[in-house]
Formats: structure tokens, sequence, C-alpha cells
């Protein structure tokens, strides 16, 4: 599994829409609107590099409104919510 997280500039008067339309492409699991210096985050986790190479240029990057995106692919999560669950497994019994 690969997860990345995608800066993107959108188009100021189409916001909402554009987190919308991303938020409901397959692959892309969360998508926050920010202050600074992008609009909007999205939390991307797909099978493997290949179908995030397809995803983000393919597909978000022809959304409407996406204006440019930076992606950054994860490598470790830390977590507490993780860490918390690492611990609990086999702790129910």
């Amino acid at each position: 599994m690969v997860t990345a997280i995608v800066l993107i500039k959108a188009a100021t008067d189409r916001i909402p829409e554009t987190a919308q339309a991303i938020a409901d492409v397959e692959g892309v699991s969360e998508v926050y609107s920010c202050a600074g210096d992008v609009d909007l985050i999205a939390v991307v986790r797909v099978g493997d590099h290949e179908a995030l190479a397809d995803l983000v240029p393919g597909v978000i990057g022809k959304v409407a409104g996406v204006v440019d995106t930076d992606t950054h692919i994860a490598f470790r999560s830390y977590s507490s919510r993780d860490t918390e669950a690492a611990f609990a497994i086999g702790g129910e019994g």
C-alpha cells in the first residue's frame, strides 16, 4: 500500500466543489481545505506506485478547479493511533 499526501492549489471560487470531486475519487481517503500556500490537502492510499502515477496527474490533476498539485509519498506512519493499534493486537481476551 502506498500512502501519499497531495498538496493542491485550486481555483478560489471552486474550492468546495473541487474538494468534493477529489474526495469522491477512488483511492482518496481524505481531503482537507486549509490555509497557507495550498488550498486543499488530499490523503491518497493506493496499491502501488503505478496506481499513484496514474491517479494524481490522470484523475486528480484533471478535476475541474485544480490548478496545480505537489505529491509527497509517505514512507512510514508515526501517528499515535497506529502505535496504539499495534500494541492493542492480542490485548483482548
